[in-house]
């Protein structure tokens, strides 16, 4: 990959860096960094935010724009939003929402199949839903937090579709929540379509009565 190819797959995966943090991870001087950035800047890909640094200058944040978050958009975008549009006329709402749901139980089957595989710890379970969000695209990771976990995408492979049709977000978060079963408590924390940078669950274990 080229460097500006890594700059966007560090940005896609952070909420925002300074091009030191961004030599840092890829290898290059601060200064090449910068350099990198402004070129990318000017292509629309990343913008920049100045927040305090403590002594000296502020900081220069960077983070990516939409367009450089539509680097990683799914090829067939506009086929999905055209079915999702068609769908909608041949069948009616009531025809969407059964094709949502029957989306959501073929989901809900896998991870649960998945989750079972892995037996009863909390970080082997959510590792598992993790990678089968991954190998959907999502770029999912999952990091430990003060008291429980929290489930962070990075891309969103239906973005298009789920523009057009938000249920597809209401679908994927009971989605979650009935896979990881009753001990565990999940809540959207972060939405790509309500302005976020990515979306983000909140996950934690219920306690015992």
């Amino acid at each position: 990959m080229s460097a500006r190819d890594d700059i966007l797959q560090l940005l896609k995966r952070s909420d925002a860096l300074t091009a030191a943090d961004v030599g840092a991870a890829t290898g290059l001087t601060s200064m090449g960094a910068r350099g990198h950035l402004e070129r990318m800047e000017r292509d629309g890909l990343v913008h920049w935010q100045e927040t305090p640094g403590g002594r000296g200058r502020p900081r220069r944040l960077w983070r990516l724009t939409r367009d450089g978050h539509d680097r990683f958009g799914d090829r067939h975008d506009r086929l999905t939003v055209e079915l999702i549009s068609q769908v909608r006329h041949l069948f009616g709402e009531d025809g969407l929402e059964r094709l949502i749901s029957e989306r959501e139980n073929n989901q809900r089957q896998r991870y649960r199949n998945a989750l079972n595989d892995v037996g009863n710890n909390a970080e082997a379970k959510l590792d598992a839903l993790a990678n089968e969000r991954s190998r959907e695209g999502y770029m999912a990771e999952v990091i430990a937090t003060d008291g429980g976990w929290e489930l962070i995408e990075h891309h969103c492979p239906i973005c298009s579709a789920a523009q057009d049709c938000q249920n597809f977000c209401r679908s994927e978060l009971s989605v979650f929540r009935d896979s990881l079963g009753p001990d565990f408590q999940v809540e959207r924390a972060e939405h790509l379509l309500s302005d976020g940078q990515r979306c983000r669950y909140a996950i934690r274990r219920r306690e015992k009565p």
